[in-house]
């Protein structure tokens, strides 16, 4: 049963460090849906959609992050299911 959850990678260094990228990539090969953008105040924020098992890989890797990132605290939270989205997309 597919799940969808909204998460938020702050403090460290997220932005300019090849983070969204690295996000859209992970979800692409874990074949989760959703997106990914910045945010105005140096924060990295996206919804992923797919099988659990998957979201908490996806979820591990954020925490981790790039080589470059630094992920201070990562928060998450269930969002209602998106019907027929069909890719992980990065936003501007």
């Amino acid at each position: 049963m597919a799940k969808r959850i909204y998460f938020l990678a702050h403090g460290g260094q997220v932005q300019g460090v090849g983070f969204r990228y690295f996000t859209q990539k992970k979800a692409t090969e874990y074949r989760l849906t959703g997106w990914c953008r910045n945010t105005d105040n140096n924060k990295v924020e996206g919804e992923a959609q797919g099988d659990e098992d998957a979201l908490q890989k996806l979820l591990k890797d954020i925490d981790e992050g790039p080589r470059s990132a630094r992920v201070v605290k990562l928060d998450h939270e269930e969002r209602d299911v998106v019907p027929d989205e069909k890719d992980f997309a990065v936003r501007r």
